[in-house]
């Protein structure tokens, strides 16, 4: 099953300093067919504005995944973390049995960033933060795992949680294939720039596609293409 979810299509809630579109169900939107894919519950698709951003604010038992798609994101929180994460890096958070945290954009431009929540396989636990720089080479002409609770992904980013979170960057003309461990998992990819054809169905920048029953799945740039996608249980 490879299902198109177009951007038009996605909800979307513009609070002034925040331009906020949602894959799934989430705060005022909500639609009974979009609000899990699998253990993928949030996948938010944010600009935020310049000096402006989310103030503190609680989360619990969810692995927190933003992907920053254009300037940079700065975050706090109450164990004592700050980091910058710049465009096309990663930072996780996992909240186990809580933390605050708080997320601004402290430059003179917009900031664009994908936020994903994945439901972990277990409740509680300390909660955690991480975030790194990725080679961006290493993404070229394959999918790269930026976030895992999958064994063998060494140099991800860990979250509590059978999912990855993996990147690529993909030339007009070619393909990838992306192979899951067996067809029950469900896929979902967003082209963060560019446009491609997942098997038969194309799909712009920012557009969802939910899959799933599928022994692999091969996606083709259409233009220069970054793409984001979740393998979740």
């Amino acid at each position: 099953m490879i299902e198109l979810r177009p951007f038009e299509s996605l909800g979307s809630a513009n609070h002034g300093w925040l331009q906020a579109n949602h894959h799934f169900s989430f705060a005022g939107y909500h639609d009974p067919s979009r609000v899990n894919w699998g253990a993928l519950r949030v996948w938010n698709d944010d600009t935020i504005a310049p000096k402006s951003g989310f103030p503190t604010h609680p989360h619990s038992d969810m692995e927190i995944i933003t992907y920053v798609r254009k300037g940079a994101i700065t975050h706090r929180d109450s164990m004592g973390n700050e980091g910058r994460t710049e465009a096309g890096d990663v930072q996780v958070m996992s909240a186990g049995n809580g933390v605050q945290h708080s997320e601004f954009n402290m430059d003179d431009e917009e900031c664009t960033l994908f936020q994903l929540w994945i439901i972990p396989s277990e409740r509680g636990g300390e909660p955690s933060w991480g975030a790194r720089k990725f080679p961006k080479d290493d993404r070229a002409g394959q999918f790269v795992p930026l976030a895992s609770g999958i064994g063998n992904d060494d140099d991800a980013l860990p979250i509590r949680t059978d999912a990855r979170v993996l990147g690529a960057t993909v030339k007009a003309g070619e393909s990838v294939t992306y192979t899951p461990r067996d067809a029950s998992r469900h896929l979902y990819l967003v082209p963060a720039t560019g446009k491609v054809k997942v098997e038969d169905v194309e799909a712009k920048a920012r557009d969802g596609v939910a899959i799933t029953q599928r022994e692999s799945v091969t996606i083709t740039a259409l233009e220069d293409s970054e793409l984001v996608l979740v393998d979740a249980a």
